[in-house]
């Protein structure tokens, strides 16, 4: 259960601002179709989330306990400045989305967008911490669907309204506990 929440949550903060945030809010006003946008998001997540979920799994295979525990703690706090650093997409990306139905569209460039997001990485670090696969893959999508749903039913209504920078601290402030908590436990 502990994978699960803490999953959600550090995705969930993390994503705000996030680029892949800011292409839900782009979406939202290019096609104004909730649904299929919603949907795409999902099914991008579930399969970029559960490759980035496999890796972390993976790693905890091929890598000593000692020397992972050492690379998730310095990720981890690197993870926590990382977080701290402004998204933004620009208009040559928003022109550069796929020419195929709202789904499609959405699925092709949600699933580009996020690989090597933070939140990607981020499920990379929480599968292999945790070595609970289904419960960081299920966490770190319910994560991005509470950030995103917001982001694409309410668009720019709430944009302006999100204090960013203070969810960005909170987020950097879990991911700099994490790595300390994993450093001290060597």
């Amino acid at each position: 259960m502990d994978a699960f929440l803490v999953s959600t949550g550090i995705v969930a903060l993390a994503e705000i601002g996030d680029k892949t945030q800011l292409l839900a809010f782009l979406l939202a006003a290019k096609y104004r179709k909730p649904i299929p946008i919603i949907l795409g998001i999902l099914v991008a997540t579930i399969a970029n989330h559960a490759a980035a979920g496999a890796l972390g799994a993976w790693l905890t295979q091929v890598v000593s306990q000692h020397t992972l525990q050492l690379g998730l703690g310095i990720a981890f706090l690197l993870m926590a400045v990382w977080v701290l650093i402004p998204d933004k997409i620009d208009d040559d990306e928003a022109a550069k989305l796929p020419k195929l139905g709202v789904f499609a569209a959405t699925f092709v460039a949600f699933f580009l967008a996020e690989m090597g997001d933070k939140t990607q990485v981020a499920t990379v670090m929480l599968a292999a911490q945790y070595q609970a696969f289904w419960a960081v893959v299920a966490g770190t999508t319910v994560g991005m669907m509470i950030a995103n749903v917001p982001a694409v039913l309410l668009g720019d209504r709430i944009a302006d309204k999100l204090p960013t920078a203070l969810v960005h601290r909170i987020a950097a402030a879990i991911f700099a506990l994490l790595g300390i908590l994993t450093l001290l436990a060597l």
